[in-house]
C-alpha cells in the first residue's frame, strides 16, 4: 500500500480534502504511479479523476457508484481500467451519510450545499 486517506474537508478546513487526494497525498511523490491501484468508497468526483488521469494511475476500484456516479466513465473512456464493486455496504454507509447530512453531501460532491 502506498497510502491511504479519508475524506477530511469538514475536519481540515480543506475543500481539496477528498480521500483521494489524502491517499495519494500520503503515498508520497514517486516515480511512476503504473501498476498501483487507487481504490475508493464511491466513484471518484471530477477532480479526483483529474489526479487520476493527471499521475496516470492506471486501475480504479470503486465501492459504488448509485449514489453519485462522478468521472468513472470518463476515465474508462481514456483508459483507466475501473473496477465497479457495487458493494451493498459501501451503498448503505452512503446512503446513510446522505440521509444523516444531505446539506454536508451536497456540498461534498461539489453541489450548492442544499439537498
Amino acid at each position: 500500500m502506498l497510502g491511504r486517506g479519508h475524506n477530511r474537508r469538514v475536519q481540515d478546513g480543506d475543500p481539496s480534502a477528498h480521500g483521494e487526494t489524502a491517499a495519494f497525498r500520503n503515498a508520497g511523490r514517486q516515480r511512476s504511479y503504473a501498476g498501483t491501484t487507487m481504490v475508493t468508497t464511491l466513484s471518484p468526483c471530477w477532480y479526483c479523476s483529474g489526479l487520476v488521469r493527471q499521475f496516470g494511475i492506471p486501475r480504479v476500484v470503486i465501492g459504488e457508484a448509485r449514489t453519485f456516479s462522478g468521472g468513472h466513465e470518463w476515465l474508462a473512456e481514456n483508459g483507466v481500467e475501473i473496477i465497479l464493486l457495487d458493494d451493498p455496504e459501501c451503498v448503505r454507509l452512503m446512503s446513510s451519510f446522505i440521509e444523516v447530512d444531505p446539506g454536508l453531501w451536497h456540498e461534498d460532491i461539489g453541489g450548492d450545499g442544499d439537498p
